[in-house]
């Protein structure tokens, strides 16, 4: 009876000591529980009060993936302002872009990989690899970082928007003397102006009649092709 007594009023003491540790990432979820399969989870990228949603893809290339952008159906439109882009738009089921500011944040905690992969309307799927991804704060125009590619069938059409800021048609941080993202309708970090366009209008293959304003990655399937799929992911580097 005198141990049950001393072990109630130590339990506040006890209890207050535990630490949990949220997760920052999906990386961080699979160290929690390697079993976990792909799907939607809860990470906090700064910490108990940033929770988000994202879609943890537990599978390519070894899992650990934190996806930050995903087109699979046409169901949301990509075509929106830098405020939305800033804090991101969609849901972490379907389609989704997370928020410039959370990947951010992210990457520059930690140094990451990046992986974008995409599908055809064939079924032909792909991949492009980058051992090196980051993204500045806001003050910067989140500019992208990224290098180290490596070819999974689709080519690089990445490597040219490397140091570019991030542009939307009501803010324009392109190199060209027009705003690429209205000109090809969507947001991403042009140059002057693109071979990927992730962001674009969503339309089913080949149409010569929509030069470059497609779902694309032109080094692949070029200017007037717009993808089944695409997703870029990425996760911690060991």
């Amino acid at each position: 009876m005198k141990l049950v007594f001393i072990l109630l009023l130590l339990a506040p003491l006890l209890t207050s000591c535990i630490k949990i540790i949220l997760p920052a990432d999906c990386s961080d979820i699979y160290q929690q529980d390697k079993k976990q399969p792909s799907g939607v989870y809860t990470i906090y990228p700064i910490g108990s009060t940033s929770a988000v949603q994202v879609y943890c893809d537990m599978e390519s290339e070894g899992g650990r993936w934190t996806v930050f952008q995903r087109r699979m159906d046409g169901s949301v439109n990509f075509y929106r302002p830098w405020s939305q882009y800033r804090i991101g738009f969609g849901s972490a089921a379907g389609e989704y872009w997370l928020g410039l500011e959370n990947i951010h944040q992210l990457t520059r905690q930690r140094n990451y990989e990046l992986l974008v992969n995409m599908e055809d309307f064939d079924g032909k799927k792909v991949f492009a690899r980058y051992s090196s991804f980051s993204v500045d704060a806001e003050c910067d125009g989140y500019q992208l970082h990224v290098s180290g590619f490596t070819n999974g069938g689709a080519e690089d059409s990445l490597t040219y928007h490397n140091g570019q800021n991030f542009s939307t048609f009501d803010k324009d941080q392109d190199k060209w003397s027009a705003n690429c993202a209205k000109k090809f309708l969507g947001a991403f970090w042009y140059n002057a102006c693109h071979f990927a366009n992730p962001n674009g209008v969503y339309y089913w293959g080949a149409d010569k009649t929509h030069y470059a304003i497609g779902v694309e990655w032109a080094k692949w399937k070029g200017h007037d092709y717009s993808l089944k799929s695409i997703s870029m992911k990425i996760r911690p580097v060991h």
